[in-house]
């Protein structure tokens, strides 16, 4: 299940999944995984999506809640 509000965030920032990455501090591939809802982030990196695109965790991962 893509995680399509998490994707159209990055889109409005215009940031590429290697940007996210950094400034995450987490891999490109992990973002990639993410994003296609292969993996759920642990709580540090929901707090960090968080910040980032300055959406709630709630938004951005709706299916955690």
């Amino acid at each position: 299940m893509m995680r399509e509000t998490l994707i159209k965030k990055r889109y409005e920032k215009q940031l590429t999944q290697k940007e996210v990455a950094e400034a995450l501090n987490i891999s490109t591939i992990y973002v990639r995984k993410i994003e296609k809802g292969d993996r759920t982030p642990g709580r540090d990196v929901l707090f960090k999506f968080e910040k980032l695109y300055d959406t709630p965790i709630r938004e951005l991962f709706p299916e955690l809640f």
